[in-house]
């Protein structure tokens, strides 16, 4: 591997999962950050089965695994996430995720 070069296989990456706040019920979550990317950082990110609620960070992510949706709580918009969805989520978003499957993605944040 040169200097300018960095590898990780995402499906692998060790995760701590902790329990999470909002949850209705018990649900985990956890992230492994990998590094600076411009102004923000990148990672990957997991959650299990259940139903909880985000103030979201400006962000772009790529799920790799999984199956849930995410609800815009202002406008009532919901994506279905499943295993290549790219999603987009602006700073300040208020959102429900309901996940069905546990979720894995690679994440870009700032």
């Amino acid at each position: 591997m040169s200097a300018g070069m960095a590898v990780w296989s995402a499906s692998s990456v060790a995760i701590d999962l902790e329990p999470v706040g909002t949850a209705e019920g018990e649900q985990f979550a956890g992230a492994t950050d990998l590094g600076d990317f411009g102004d923000g950082s990148f990672g990957v990110w997991t959650i299990t089965e259940g139903v909880s609620t985000d103030v979201e960070a400006d962000e772009v992510s790529v799920i790799l695994a999984g199956r849930g949706s995410v609800e815009d709580l202002d406008t009532g918009a919901v994506v279905q996430l499943t295993a290549g969805t790219v999603l987009r989520l602006a700073a300040g978003v208020r959102t429900r995720w309901t996940i069905t499957e546990p979720i894995r993605k690679v994440y870009v944040v700032r």
